[in-house]
């Protein structure tokens, strides 16, 4: 049943992305010079690793997007070369030992699938709504995996993810996201959606987490407490401009990552600026590759 307001009208539903909820989470001046302040104040120079994480993305999704006899392992290296996102590096030099690097990543991934199951979608967007929120979300990829008994069998969501950062099964059954993914693509397909993987690249492991209806009830409910902090906020700041204490900062060492550093004194005095390429990991022969987080 939709909720009521106050004057016996039906309540605006909170429109949100995972990212969006994650942003509050993480730091609600970071979350409102994002997605209130117009207009948005100026950010900082690109990120070689968000760079990384893009071209490698861009990449699949172009591979799954050829016609089945050209995904070759080569076409899928190909499509890294071309569509390499050099922004954020600390030189030429630099950026071409990534891009080698990611390209024989991308190709060993590639070497495991098999090109003629086709996905259910590649960056797909998908959504939901409660009588709270409508969420939506893109997707990497959604997979079909077949039944035992041959039947259509469950939907999977799929996550890339090319950090440095080594990932655990707990990093797929903890993500709001990809739950909200699951909700959302089980309510698009009108099939059931409970199992999230995460594939991180570097490594070539997959993170896999089978969710019960119960486990997705309970991250929706957590969403849905997390957009009702959210309007509030919203609300409050948008009838009065003045009222930034709403939105106080969450000052940390991830502070020196922060697209606003230069906006937020406390961020300022929390963290060390860092430099563009410091995500990267080192690689072995050059020094820094590989993404800090995607």
């Amino acid at each position: 049943m939709e909720q009521l307001g106050f004057d016996g009208m039906p309540r605006r539903l909170y429109p949100c992305t995972p990212t969006r909820l994650a942003a509050w989470l993480d730091c609600p001046r970071r979350y409102r010079m994002t997605y209130l302040d117009r207009p948005p104040p100026p950010k900082g120079p690109p990120w070689a690793h968000n760079s990384l994480g893009a071209s490698v993305h861009n990449a699949l999704a172009g591979w799954w997007r050829l016609p089945r006899r050209e995904r070759t392992v080569a076409a899928a290296g190909d499509l890294l070369d071309t569509g390499w996102i050099s922004d954020g590096f600390a030189d030429d030099a630099q950026s071409a030992a990534h891009r080698r690097e990611c390209r024989r990543m991308v190709e060993d991934y590639v070497a495991g699938l098999d090109p003629a199951v086709e996905p259910l979608g590649v960056e797909r967007t998908v959504a939901t709504r409660t009588d709270l929120i409508a969420v939506s979300g893109r997707i990497d990829r959604l997979d079909a995996r077949p039944a035992a008994d041959g039947g259509p069998g469950d939907l999977v969501v799929v996550d890339y993810k090319t950090g440095r950062h080594v990932l655990t099964v707990d990093d797929a059954r903890g993500s709001l996201a990809l739950a909200l993914y699951a909700l959302a693509a089980e309510r698009v397909m009108r099939r059931p959606c409970l199992r999230v993987e995460l594939h991180h690249l570097p490594t070539g492991t997959v993170l896999a987490w089978g969710h019960t209806p119960e486990s997705l009830a309970r991250q929706l409910r957590r969403a849905e407490d997390i957009a009702g902090e959210c309007a509030a906020a919203d609300d409050r700041y948008l009838g009065d401009p003045m009222a930034a204490a709403t939105f106080p900062p969450r000052p940390g060492p991830g502070c020196g990552w922060c697209d606003f550093r230069a906006q937020c004194p406390e961020g300022a005095a929390a963290a060390r600026p860092r430099r563009p390429w410091d995500g990267l990991a080192d690689l072995p022969d050059t020094g820094p590759s590989l993404a800090a987080t995607a």
